[in-house]
């Protein structure tokens, strides 16, 4: 009888080193902010600076799960804050006229009709994801402020509409909550269905997987179909948050901040290995060392910088000839 295989130490789990970094910069956090981890609860919601990490990285979550799959098919979606642009502009021009339900669904309409664009042009034309994606980038957010003529988009009414990206459930926001049905909906997909494997599949190696009988062009166009209306799903609740739109800076370098996240949850920019959970942590990671920035009463700017740090690090230690010191070491 043969032994099954080894199962890896609980250390080597993908998920342990992004855990991991999150845990460091809290606890960093902590010793550098007083109060930081404090929690308290006024008025049957629960305040503090945790929850706040969670609500604030609430977009860039529905953005990264989205950006997971895009990235697991060797592909790269830099359209993404146009779309929350968009997205945000016609739910918030929409509303106050035609009403909750009718702007929501025109706002996930126009999510929707970025990423059959954005499919269209990589999956069917065959043109390179960054080019593809890039035409939108610059033309969404040109659009955007077309339909506001340049302005700032106030809502005003109905109430309805901030309980969104504003409201609270159980004493946590609302946003959370949004997160959570996105996250289970797609991770039932990609675990229950046989389109994880096919996406992992396209990912390793797309000329095998369509010779093996997957459909690799629709493959590839859900997935920039899904990313789109995650940003689009973002895009309403940051619109519902700040009461506005504003097409000139609503989702601004989200795109980017996707990109970083599922790269510090495990996912590979080669394509086929990617975790939800991981590009989920990877969102708070972001948020989280945003916010102790903020605390810490460091100039904006600097955010950037580390950020770019951050990066770098990422890809230095995705690049083969670190794989190969390593195994060396």
């Amino acid at each position: 009888m043969s032994t099954p295989p080894a199962r890896p130490p609980a250390w080597r789990h993908p998920l342990v080193r992004p855990l991991a970094a999150l845990l460091l910069l809290l606890a960093f956090a902590a010793a550098s902010v007083p109060g930081f981890l404090h929690l308290e609860v006024k008025d049957g919601h629960l305040y503090g600076n945790l929850v706040d990490i969670l609500h604030r990285a609430a977009p860039l979550m529905l953005a990264a799960l989205g950006m997971t799959l895009v990235i697991a098919t060797r592909g790269i979606d830099v359209s993404v804050g146009a779309v929350v642009a968009i997205s945000a502009t016609v739910g918030c021009v929409l509303v106050g006229s035609q009403g909750l339900a009718a702007a929501v669904a025109a706002a996930l309409g126009a999510a929707l009709l970025c990423g059959l664009w954005n499919g269209l042009l990589v999956s069917v034309l065959g043109l390179q994801p960054i080019i593809a994606t890039l035409i939108l980038m610059v033309a969404g957010r040109g659009l955007a402020q077309l339909l506001t003529d340049g302005q700032i988009i106030t809502v005003y009414e109905p109430a309805s509409f901030f309980w969104l990206g504003g409201g609270y459930l159980l004493g946590l926001p609302v946003s959370l909550f949004v997160v959570a049905v996105v996250a289970g909906l797609t991770a039932l997909l990609m675990r229950r269905t046989a389109l994880g494997l096919f996406i992992q599949t396209v990912g390793i190696n797309p000329v095998a997987a369509r010779l093996a009988g997957v459909h690799t062009a629709a493959i590839v166009f859900f997935v920039y179909v899904y990313c789109s209306l995650g940003a689009g799903l973002a895009g309403l609740v940051i619109a519902s948050n700040i009461k506005s739109a504003d097409a000139n800076n609503a989702g601004l370098l989200l795109e980017l901040d996707a990109i970083l996240a599922v790269t510090l949850g495990g996912g590979q920019l080669s394509g086929g290995k990617f975790s939800l959970a991981g590009s989920l942590v990877g969102a708070l990671i972001i948020q989280t060392l945003t916010s102790t920035i903020y605390a810490l009463g460091v100039p904006p700017q600097v955010t950037m910088v580390v950020k770019a740090m951050v990066v770098f690090a990422v890809c230095i230690s995705q690049s083969s000839a670190w794989s190969t010191w390593r195994k060396k070491a």
